[in-house]
């Protein structure tokens, strides 16, 4: 099977799954956005043990799931906004423990046990904020008590995965200019720009199907996950290269792990919600 029709089919399954889970109801929301947060984590501990650092990994992802549970309940109004300072505490005890492992590089543990916080969880935290108590596009199964809408998460997937669709297509049959060879050696400006252009348009179609935003905001709101998705991927190529490793994962055929599937989330969703939240 050739790598283009393994990472077609990996692809639709992967769009089926997560946006199937995200819509369905706020319960598959929730484990859906739960299942995404522990397998980038997980990966995110396997590949620094393989580079030779010692980090915390249950405390670590344990902390990722705190937070993200929280900052759900917090989102559904079930539990207090004052809660989300329950991981204060959290990371506190993943500094004490630190103090008794006894391992040669203690704070490069310590950093590594403790980034996955901001460069994962944080992100994925805000995923609840953006869906309960929102309006627009329902849920495809009903449900009371509530106020929940994923139109924001729904329409964030698309245009991410329509733009690394456009700068995938793009990138193999026009990428001559590097984008930033030192990183990532197969990025191209022509890539980019594909991803770019395709989202911008798909934005337009989002525009009338979803409304909630108007025709400009969904435009900008294409820009910003063009942008920021692509520095999101290069992060993440930063990353695996500083380590020494190819792929995160393998779990995917055709795209790797987790963290080679959705790094550009980690850094151009924040972006979106507080463009959402301001101007929206």
């Amino acid at each position: 099977m050739s790598n283009l029709l393994k990472r077609t089919i990996t692809g639709f399954w992967i769009v089926v799954i997560v946006l199937g889970g995200f819509w369905l109801h706020p319960v598959s929301f929730f484990i859906t956005g739960l299942i995404i947060l522990t397998g980038l984590s997980y990966e995110y501990y396997s590949m620094v043990r393989q580079a030779g650092v010692e980090p915390q990994i249950i405390p670590g992802v344990s902390a990722c799931i705190i937070l993200y549970v929280v900052s759900t309940l917090c989102a559904a109004h079930i539990l207090p906004y004052e809660w989300l300072l329950t991981i204060v505490p959290v990371i506190i005890l993943i500094i004490v423990i630190e103090l008794y492992r006894k391992k040669e590089k203690p704070f490069d543990s310590l950093a590594h046990t403790l980034f996955p916080l901001i460069y994962i969880s944080l992100p994925l935290s805000l995923f609840p904020h953006a869906a309960f108590f929102q309006n627009g596009m329902k849920s495809l199964l009903p449900h009371s008590g509530i106020d929940f809408s994923p139109w924001v998460i729904i329409g964030f997937f698309i245009l991410l995965w329509i733009n690394d669709t456009g700068a995938y297509l793009a990138g193999v049959t026009m990428g001559k200019h590097r984008l930033l060879e030192r990183i990532s050696p197969k990025k191209s400006w022509e890539g980019f720009f594909g991803g770019l252009i395709l989202s911008v348009i798909a934005s337009l179609v989002l525009s009338e199907w979803m409304g909630v935003l108007n025709r400009a905001e969904w435009i900008i709101v294409s820009m910003i996950v063009s942008v920021a998705g692509t520095y999101g991927d290069l992060t993440e190529s930063m990353l695996k290269r500083s380590l020494g490793v190819k792929d995160t994962g393998n779990i995917m055929p055709g795209h790797g792990g987790f963290l080679d599937r959705f790094d550009s989330t980690l850094i151009s969703f924040p972006l979106v919600f507080l463009f959402i939240l301001l101007f929206g």
